[in-house]
């Protein structure tokens, strides 16, 4: 049994990573997509930023969605 516990949350901390969007290489895309690339990356950089200003905040995950639209306009307004 408790073999089993170990290999299940072996297995859950090994798929957390697989779960995270990857940032947009705006080298490994078609030319006439690049430009979509790089705005694309750009609004990923905004929102891993504010994401962590939400967890250097220690926003609580009911209103962490709040914090980070809230961010992410006072960004745009910028």
């Amino acid at each position: 049994m408790k073999a089993l516990l170990q290999t299940i949350v072996l297995s859950l901390t090994l798929t957390v990573p697989a779960l995270a969007e990857k940032l947009v290489d705006p080298t490994a895309v078609a030319p006439e997509y690049k430009v979509a690339a790089e705005k694309r990356r750009a609004e990923q950089i905004k929102q891993h930023d504010c994401a962590r200003r939400a967890d250097l905040e220690k926003v609580m995950p009911r209103e962490r969605t709040a914090f980070l639209l809230q961010c992410l306009e006072a960004d745009a307004q910028k």
